[in-house]
């Protein structure tokens, strides 16, 4: 498969969605948001991460099962490919400021040159899809080989073509914290199964507190992932967080989603906000409906995309 080739087999189905293929693999996309807190009752959509997947002759075949699969020399413009959906399936919602939240492997894109490229590939994406550059994340996968120096390059050419970044699967370790302090990421989506073994216990949800104060000291903000119970979304509250995601709150829908019919994007008053809006958002009409999540918890369960009156 060639550099050249890999974007016509770009597929818009008839419901609008787009799709690709790989030799005998139909790849989709999923979507699933990431949450916003903006005050203790009101959530609404940050961004969506895209998520693949794969079918092979009609049925499910496992993302870890689809990508050792794929040719090595095939596998910079997968990535490419999976992005290019990822970003205009996202555009299709047309909110006016959830961000794509897109995986990103600097390893794969060794070459300056081609690595422009892929900018200017992703940037195309993102006008398709309506959004300005700074609406697209990347998220950093696979640099746990790549000496900090190196890597620390990437990220700021990622941001000198207008892109945010985070960083994945951070824990509480020296190196993650010098990661930090070395790259600034916009985000840090802290390892889920480490966040909720730390949750069940005092010590442990210190420990995230301290993490979670320390990211902030640097101008990083935590993302909560896999939250799968309501008490996980109230905790995050107490840890000072305000973007999670998880079953709790959302899972993934493959596109075209239901998401604006039952996430609506919230429209808040001038003197009520609790996050910079963008103004054409802050004079856009309100937004009817509003879905609430159910929780056998007594807490208010969160409501979405509507103010609780």
């Amino acid at each position: 498969m060639t550099t050249a080739s890999i974007f016509n087999n770009l597929i818009r189905g008839e419901d609008g969605a787009w799709s690709t293929v790989y030799g005998p693999f139909v790849l989709r996309c999923a979507l699933q948001p990431v949450f916003r807190r903006l005050s203790p009752k009101v959530l609404d959509i940050h961004s969506f991460q895209g998520l693949v997947r794969a079918e092979r002759n009609g049925e499910p075949f496992a993302p870890a099962h689809f990508f050792p699969l794929v040719e090595p020399n095939d596998l910079p413009e997968i990535e490419s490919l999976l992005r290019t959906i990822h970003i205009l399936n996202a555009g299709l919602l047309h909110r006016k400021r959830a961000m794509a939240l897109v995986s990103f492997n600097p390893a794969l894109y060794p070459d300056p040159t081609r690595l422009r490229v892929e900018f200017d590939r992703i940037r195309l994406a993102a006008h398709s899809g309506g959004m300005e550059p700074d609406r697209i994340i990347c998220d950093i996968s696979g640099a746990s080989g790549i000496e900090l120096p190196r890597l620390a390059r990437h990220v700021e050419r990622l941001r000198e073509a207008g892109f945010r970044v985070s960083l994945t699967d951070h824990g509480a370790g020296d190196t993650d914290i010098e990661r930090v302090r070395t790259l600034r990421p916009d985000f840090v989506r802290l390892d889920g199964d480490w966040v909720r073994d730390y949750m069940h216990n005092s010590a442990g949800f210190a420990l995230l507190r301290v993490v979670v104060r320390q990211l902030s000291e640097h101008g990083t903000e935590t993302i909560l992932e896999r939250l799968e119970e309501m008490w996980q979304v109230d905790l995050c509250e107490e840890l000072g967080v305000s973007l999670m995601q998880g079953y709790a709150l959302a899972r993934p829908e493959i596109a075209p989603t239901n998401f604006n019919a039952e996430y609506p994007e919230i429209i808040l008053p001038l003197a009520e906000r609790d996050v910079d809006l963008p103004i054409a958002a802050q004079s856009a009409p309100p937004t009817a409906g509003h879905a609430a999540v159910k929780t056998p918890s007594q807490r208010a369960a969160p409501v979405f995309g509507k103010r609780r009156s």
